[in-house]
């Protein structure tokens, strides 16, 4: 079986990750700058597109229009972390070389400095502190959101953590937690302006001892706007602390926003063949935007599935395994769930923070 490999982050200033700017506008270009520099980070500004490995080893890259459609010219692959500006309305030729880069951020200056400094300050990588993992079902039914707040729990046991609910269908993370009868905000009572407090945030949310958890609401609209969560994992990142983003299964943008903001994205898969084959999907769009995608699989598995058959199937290193949890459904209607130090869900969410750095 594969041994998989995601290194955990290790301790640095945030501000010394450069931004890598090429814009040939100088107005645009002041624009960036001064961005940049609110956010608290290095500029450097190249002429023209960097060449492969330059543009593979940018923490971030912000692109004029002109820029875009040049690395576009070049084949560069696609790369989290990608935004293309313009000087008012972005023309239909920046949102086809965006999309042919892989990225959903394309903004319009200055009208949406707000969201830019929101995506530049949250970008993750080698040089934060805090970490993120975000859960993402393989199919419909397997369990990532249950997982996700087995993650956040086993966490929460040892240091502050923050569970994100990122699914407006998925019926509330709050339920999951236990915390849908304490006060505090959901998402559509969130204001998001640029950076965010982590230690407000945590005052702000229906909290669990050392959980704090943002969840959709139930029952009426709560869209996730993929700029607000982005500078909500960006804080908690900064503050040294863990997110656990539960993200939608289907590609869009709140999933790219969590997906790129993550050191690791873990899909659940139950051991079925086709569970496996659903994740293979999900697997192949995720590894579009990132590296770092790994399996939890979940039995039972009735036709005797191994988890090396799963792993083949679905082209992603296993990061752990788990029976089935006895009692599952009733723990979960009857005041979240109680996650019990040598279950199954604790040690599978064990295992994967240990890859984090996290408590295990």
């Amino acid at each position: 079986m594969t041994s998989p490999e995601f290194s955990a982050p290790t301790p640095a200033a945030a501000s010394d990750a450069a931004v890598t700017v090429v814009i040939d506008e100088p107005t645009l270009s002041d624009h960036v700058r001064r961005v940049v520099a609110a956010a608290g980070r290095a500029v450097d500004v190249r002429p023209t597109v960097p060449d492969r490995a330059g543009w593979l080893g940018a923490t971030t890259v912000v692109l004029s229009e002109s820029a875009a459609a040049d690395a576009v010219r070049r084949r560069h692959p696609r790369r989290p972390g990608v935004v293309v500006v313009s000087d008012g309305a972005p023309t239909v030729t920046a949102w086809q070389s965006a999309a042919t880069l892989g990225t959903p951020h394309v903004l319009d200056l200055p009208n949406r400095e707000a969201d830019l400094m929101a995506l530049i300050a949250a970008v993750p990588g080698r040089d934060a502190d805090g970490a993120v993992v975000t859960v993402i079902g393989g199919c419909g039914g397997a369990g990532a959101s249950v997982f996700a707040t087995a993650l956040a729990l086993t966490s929460a046991r040892s240091a502050l953590t923050v569970l994100v609910d990122a699914d407006p269908c998925g019926g509330g993370l709050d339920l999951a937690a236990g915390v849908d009868d304490r006060p505090g905000l959901r998402w559509p009572d969130l204001v998001v302006g640029g950076r965010v407090d982590a230690r407000a945030l945590h005052d702000a949310l229906p909290a669990r001892d050392r959980l704090a958890v943002l969840s959709c609401a139930r029952g009426r609209p709560s869209d996730v706007d993929p700029g607000a969560l982005t500078a909500v994992l960006a804080s908690v990142r900064r503050a040294g602390e863990l997110a656990v983003c539960d993200a939608p299964r289907s590609p869009g943008p709140e999933q790219w926003a969590a997906v790129e903001a993550a050191d690791l994205v873990t899909v659940v898969v139950p051991a079925t063949v086709r569970g496996s084959w659903a994740a293979r999907a999900v697997v192949a769009t995720l590894q579009s935007r990132t590296a770092n995608v790994g399996l939890v699989i979940r039995g039972p598995a009735p036709g005797g599935l191994r988890a090396d058959d799963v792993e083949r199937t679905a082209e992603a290193p296993v990061l752990a395994t788990m029976r089935p949890e006895r009692r599952l459904a009733a723990t979960l209607d009857h005041g979240g769930l109680d996650l019990r130090p040598r279950s199954p869900l604790a040690a599978a969410a064990a295992a994967v923070l240990a890859l984090v750095g996290g408590p295990s």
